[in-house]
């Protein structure tokens, strides 16, 4: 188990398809958001919802399956620590951001790829026009 210093567990949804940057040595990074829900009663007694989002960033291996098994609305529990960020804009305001670099992850629903639909088609396609060739 990584340190309870700064430890992060949450489940929620994704909220985007994953963003996947790779860099010249061939590492790679993905970049996802993760809506979590909580119900709470409000001033009325009615319950209400309240979604946080948060900004996931995944690295190595992990990035290349995340980008092959995930999609938006996928259904996602997560391990990671917090990481605050700082930067500079156009403007010369000091920006802050804060995100979850994941060391784990558990995929919460199918196992089928983003792109299982179009490959499953290309396939179709192949085995049909192999069927047509007269040899």
């Amino acid at each position: 188990m990584y340190s309870l210093n700064n430890s992060v567990r949450l489940t929620g949804n994704v909220g985007m398809n994953p963003e996947i940057l790779t860099f010249d040595n061939g590492n790679q990074v993905a970049k996802v958001s993760l809506a979590t829900s909580e119900r709470r009663k409000d001033a009325n007694g009615d319950f209400q919802e309240l979604t946080t989002w948060h900004n996931l960033v995944i690295w190595g291996k992990r990035a290349d399956v995340i980008q092959k098994y995930i999609q938006k609305g996928d259904k996602l529990s997560v391990e990671g620590r917090l990481s605050n960020r700082e930067y500079t804009d156009k403007d010369g305001n000091k920006r802050y951001f804060t995100e979850i670099v994941v060391n784990d992850f558990n995929m919460l629903g199918g196992n089928k790829p983003a792109n299982a639909d179009v490959v499953e088609n290309k396939t179709k396609q192949a085995k049909k026009e192999k069927a047509d060739l007269p040899f």
